[in-house]
């Protein structure tokens, strides 16, 4: 699942997503690509279960599979309490230095 979030452009179809469902030529829309370069990024946010495709009479469409993002930001959350001390111990190290300085 991170090797899926880690590329710009899935992280920007799923932003798309977010907004409700769309195809593969909506989604496209915004990209200098081609239709089957957004089809392979949709390929891999399907195996990573953060998208699903359904079908409709005659097309596609995708969809957002949130609750799979959700267990993403609850193994994220765990950490948050490391990232703040580091943050903060920067934020204190670039006072002292501006203290320095001055």
């Amino acid at each position: 699942m991170f090797a899926a979030l880690a590329n710009s452009t899935r992280r920007a179809i799923l932003a798309r997503l977010a907004d409700g469902e769309a195809t593969v030529s909506q989604l496209a829309q915004p990209f200098d690509m081609s239709l089957p370069a957004i089809s392979k990024h949709i390929k891999v946010l399907e195996e990573a279960g953060l998208v699903s495709q359904g079908r409709k009479a005659q097309y596609r469409p995708c969809s957002l599979e949130a609750q799979r993002l959700r267990a993403v930001s609850a193994w994220a959350e765990q950490y948050r309490h490391i990232w703040d001390a580091s943050f903060d111990r920067l934020d204190q190290y670039l006072q002292d230095r501006n203290e320095q300085d001055a």
